[in-house]
């Protein structure tokens, strides 16, 4: 009784190799997770980006005068900041035929441009010039879209309106584009954009080669080695502790919106000075976390290295790293290399 054997296609991964490549991805997910935190925080106040979020209504203004006529849209200002846009037609509900929108910093898709260059900037297997080339690109090809999304908004109002003028109810069409954009739209095209430019730079095959001749490419070691920069960035990081804290409690306008609000709710008062002081005292809690967020990241990217594994595999010991720092100093100011290493600086070059 002969015996047959199954052999596996050319390029198929075995469970084994699929399973690597899951553990050598989970990275991916907790880096977007870290990502994501580090975003909410920094954009606690309404107008974090507030010169991109004036950069692209400006565009968007232009933009829609220059495609729908003269006079579709009306640029002014929203919490001081040149961002606001009304849209103007005859049929738009309201006493000004108008309809009232503003470029919020998650407006800005500068979440959008952070998420797809975590994605590509965690990608193994691909050289680092590559990666930076694509998240320039990519990021490019969101702000152009994002553009797009809000010029379709006037289209996609005047012609609901036409049918149904002056009505509150006939924006929704517009309402229901800008939530399905935001719920599913861009996480698509995101996804989109990464997995054809993941499958274009070798995709999974690549990947899994990066994983066989390098299983752990790098880790986190807190820093033994500390020069004057370091210090000043643990400096400034400490600064912006301080200003986040002082933007609390020495800020006279945090402070007289706190009180406002302290009396408001002792009155069980609600009126529009109220809600300004709200409003003011939120920004205030909100620009303390960002400033809070901003010094905690410089802290930790100051504090903590990434140290990656010798030729032979093992990995270094601080007193290698240092010498190994020194060594790479002295080739760069004297342009010589040392004995015997000529053959594997060219090598490496090659």
């Amino acid at each position: 009784m002969a015996a047959t054997t199954t052999a596996r296609p050319d390029g198929d991964m075995s469970w084994r190799e699929v399973g690597e490549l899951g553990l050598r991805y989970g990275r991916i997910p907790l880096a977007l997770v870290i990502v994501e935190a580090f975003y909410w925080f920094l954009t606690l106040p309404s107008d974090t980006l507030a010169p991109i979020q004036v950069t692209e209504a400006w565009i968007w203004n232009e933009l829609t005068n220059i495609i729908y006529g003269e006079g579709s849209a009306v640029i002014s200002h929203h919490n001081g900041w040149l961002t606001r846009i009304d849209l103007v037609h005859v049929d738009f509900p309201g006493p000004y035929d108008s309809v009232g929108l503003y470029v919020s910093d998650e407006c800005a898709g500068v979440h959008e441009m952070i998420f797809l260059s975590t994605l590509v900037m965690m990608t193994d297997g691909v050289p680092q010039r590559d990666k930076l080339k694509a998240v320039g690109v990519m990021c490019a090809i969101v702000y152009v879209l994002n553009i797009l999304r809000l010029v379709v908004f006037y289209p996609i109002a005047v012609e609901s309106c036409a049918a149904a003028p002056n009505l509150q109810a006939c924006l929704t069409p517009m309402w229901r584009w800008h939530e399905a954009v935001y719920t599913w739209g861009f996480l698509v095209v995101l996804v989109g954009m990464w997995l054809v430019w993941f499958i274009r730079y070798g995709g999974p095959a690549r990947t899994l080669a990066a994983t066989k001749e390098d299983p752990s490419p790098w880790r986190f070691e807190r820093r033994r080695r500390w020069e004057l920069p370091h210090k000043a960035m643990l400096g400034v990081a400490l600064v912006l502790f301080v200003l986040a804290f002082s933007n609390i409690f020495t800020n006279q306008e945090a402070i007289d919106a706190r009180d406002t609000l302290a009396f408001c709710e002792f009155a069980s008062q609600l009126s529009s000075e109220c809600g300004d002081a709200q409003l003011r005292w939120d920004d205030a809690i909100g620009y303390a976390w960002s400033l809070s967020a901003l010094g905690l990241a410089l802290g930790i990217g100051t504090f903590v290295v990434v140290v990656r594994p010798l030729e032979d595999g093992t990995w270094p010991t601080p007193e290698q790293q240092g010498i190994s720092r020194n060594e790479g100093e002295a080739i760069e100011s004297t342009g010589t290399h040392a004995p015997g290493s000529s053959d594997t600086a060219s090598s490496e070059e090659e």
